[in-house]
């Protein structure tokens, strides 16, 4: 038997994918998914697809530090956040969380770099989360006038070295 990529697993690479697919892209809720699998007469409790989420995101952290490392690398950063609806257990009803974006996409500069996008999930608006989004970036921001960007344009108080981004006007 090929090896799963999840260790002692049952579900194979192309259930796995089609679930984190459904989740994260199309937006389709595991209970929803399980709704679904249920009416082709193939029956995956919504916990046995949860069980499998976690170590999918531990097998692809790599891949997202990566990306997240090759975006904030790009001369000319874009960002943004949009609000997340998010399951609030216990209530009944959800609460507001927040899908911090950041994008290079400098092939309009002529450059030959790959686009690439990445997201941090904060569960508020607070400005610290859009600071942990674009640490290490350098050079131009492409944002709006969220006023938690602020400290990423200042000049270093302490050693006076040069601010880390420059504002550009979305």
């Amino acid at each position: 038997m090929p090896s799963l990529p999840i260790d002692k697993g049952r579900p194979g690479p192309a259930l796995l994918a089609h679930v984190i697919v459904s989740k994260y892209c199309d937006h389709l809720p595991l209970h929803r998914q399980s709704g679904i699998y249920a009416r082709e007469g193939v029956t995956i409790d919504r916990s046995v697809m949860a069980g499998c989420v976690g170590p999918l995101a531990a097998l692809l952290e790599p891949l997202a530090r990566r990306v997240a490392r090759h975006v904030r690398a790009g001369s000319a950063v874009h960002a943004d956040d949009t609000t997340v609806p998010v399951l609030d257990p216990g209530s009944d009803r959800t609460k507001i969380g927040r899908l911090r974006t950041a994008v290079r996409d400098e092939r309009t500069y002529g450059s030959t770099a790959p686009p690439a996008t990445f997201y941090l999930y904060s569960p508020d608006h607070a400005s610290e989360h859009a600071h942990a989004l674009l640490k290490g970036c350098r050079g131009h921001l492409h944002a709006d006038g969220y006023i938690g960007f602020g400290g990423l344009y200042d000049v270093d108080p302490k050693t006076g070295a040069p601010a880390p981004l420059r504002e550009v006007a979305c």
